[in-house]
């Protein structure tokens, strides 16, 4: 299989910080491939032997199938009935997939992976890391983790930044983090679409917080209020007219319900599927609402992760959540291409030719509808929430406020616009200032490295706090004249990981760069061609 540049870069950096950490995590959205990356670091690990942790059975399944369609190897699972044969006569399993909950729980105490010697394994990749940092994880780790040669790899989609902090004391380091804007307009994943319904008599201000999310019997009793769910599904039934729709519901009752109005306005329209339905009734609904034959699904809980289906082209939100990786899950069940176009995406270099490729589409965008009311003192996630990671807080209420005017729109282009007014809001007030001396942001510094290599600097993530370089990577940016410590942690591995990659690529240096970039010329060429457009420079200016 042909991997995408960004997976290629992946696989590079985990492998890179595996020469110095025996942990990383990797973060792709959702229908960026992260299975397809960790089997292919799996596959170029070889000797050592890999197991996969995952929490979900179906997500066991999903990696075991990718894995041996990438490998061609053989691929075992530890799981209820089924056990891998590590002592075979044809020497067993090259990889093991396992559930957390097999690995640490058993009859015997202290679960299933005491059946396996530590040192079999070389490497472990937790799927769906966000929750490593729970103590079934914990103590699974600590097991494999006595075979001083293991190598660990956390991948996900959606980490949270409450638990980001507690990632960062599981995972020594963040090899990559390649957000869903990027995504988008890298030609990827579709454009989202959101769109705000204001629902008169909505109100969650009574709702508790549990967990760092609205308590659960509260909002169900909130969104199973009859009116309620009359003033939220009759638009929901106009906006999603005939796409196909995927709803998420806050409790079973309320999926029911909410089906079973859907059923009211056209028969046969909705089913709706929660964690005890019968697994041969929801692989039936899955794949009536595959097909087309049925509309619309409803669920509470249990297709927010392990569940693909490129035709959802509507995400319902009728479960509100102050959750920014609950809703990156939801909202990622619509990012993904129609199946139509999803191969040939790969054939196209530039993300142009691919944004183009998916705008002429079927599936040109994904829509997201939230239901709006009195919040309270709750701050609800958005689609902002999700792609605005490198715009101020204020950008992203700027870019909200417009999605509330009751049209749909583009999230990521309101969130540019908002984001350039910032911009030129600020400029004015530099202007109304100008006998004030800022402080800059890099004092130390004559050049913004950030401006040499014209990319944004990522906000400050929790698993970096009190982070910093070692000393070797902290040199390498002191020998480009630029000063780690002006900066935080996540930014200078940001600019040091983009030294690397231009090195790697043969593009021009940070010195070339400068001088480049000081004229207003490009800095995406290489060493050669930077060389002799300084070569005229100099001699243009007689500085040479």
């Amino acid at each position: 299989m042909k991997l995408r540049p960004y997976q290629h870069e992946s696989v590079r950096r985990v492998e890179a910080e595996w020469q110095s950490h025996r942990s990383t995590l990797l973060v792709l959205p959702t229908g960026c491939g992260k299975t397809v990356v960790f089997s292919e670091i799996i596959r170029r690990a070889f000797p050592r032997r890999a197991l996969v942790l995952a929490h979900r059975e179906e997500l066991v399944f999903q990696a075991r199938e990718k894995v041996r369609t990438m490998t061609g190897w053989r691929v075992d699972v530890e799981m209820g009935e089924a056990r891998a044969e590590m002592a075979c006569m044809f020497g067993g399993p090259r990889v093991v997939v396992s559930t957390i909950q097999t690995q640490s729980s058993g009859g015997d105490g202290g679960g299933r992976m005491s059946r396996f010697d530590p040192r079999l394994f070389g490497v472990v990749v937790i799927d769906e890391a966000h929750h490593a940092p729970a103590s079934s994880y914990r103590k699974v780790l600590d097991w494999y983790g006595t075979n001083p040669d293991l190598r660990i790899l956390g991948v996900t989609a959606t980490p949270d930044r409450a638990d980001e902090e507690a990632l960062g004391q599981v995972f020594e380091s963040v090899s990559f983090d390649y957000e869903v804007l990027d995504a988008i307009q890298d030609g990827w994943l579709v454009p989202i679409e959101q769109q705000m319904v204001h629902v008169e008599g909505l109100d969650f201000s009574s709702c508790r917080t549990t967990s760092g999310d609205l308590n659960g019997a509260d909002l169900a009793k909130v969104m199973e209020y009859e009116m309620n769910l009359h003033r939220v599904v009759a638009p929901a039934i106009e906006i999603a007219g005939n796409r196909r729709t995927l709803v998420f519901c806050s409790s079973v009752d309320h999926a029911e319900r909410v089906c079973e109005m859907f059923n009211r306005h056209r028969d046969g329209m909705a089913a709706w599927v929660c964690g005890k339905t019968d697994k041969e009734e929801r692989r039936k609904i899955l794949s009536d609402f595959s097909t087309g034959r049925v509309q619309v699904v409803c669920n509470c809980g249990v297709l927010t992760e392990g569940f693909d289906n490129p035709g959802v082209e509507v995400v319902i939100m009728a479960r509100p959540t102050k959750s920014r990786a609950l809703y990156a899950q939801m909202a990622g069940r619509g990012t993904r291409p129609a199946d139509e176009i999803a191969h040939e995406l790969n054939d196209h270099e530039s993300p142009e030719a691919r944004r183009a490729l998916i705008e002429a589409s079927c599936k040109p965008s994904c829509l997201i509808v939230d239901f709006v009311g009195n919040s309270g003192r709750h701050k609800l996630m958005t689609s902002a929430d999700i792609l605005g990671g490198n715009v101020s807080e204020h950008a992203r209420e700027m870019a909200v406020a417009k999605a509330g005017k009751g049209k749909p729109i583009r999230m990521n282009e309101a969130l540019n616009e908002a984001a350039e007014a910032e911009e030129i809001e600020k400029a004015r007030e530099v202007s109304r200032r100008a006998s004030l001396t800022a402080k800059a942001k890099f004092t130390a510094q004559t050049v913004d490295p950030f401006d040499v290599f014209q990319v944004h600097p990522v906000g400050e993530r929790g698993w970096d706090k009190g982070k910093r370089l070692s000393d070797k990577q902290a040199a390498i940016l002191r020998k480009q004249g630029i000063e780690p410590d002006d900066m935080p942690y996540g930014q200078a591995r940001q600019i040091l990981n983009e030294l690397f990659r231009r090195w790697d690529a043969g593009m021009c240096t940070f010195g070339q760069a400068k001088i480049l970039r000081k004229r207003g010329l490009s800095t995406d060429v290489t060493r050669e061609t930077a060389a002799q457009m300084i070569d005229q420079i100099a001699e243009k200016e007689g500085w040479k």
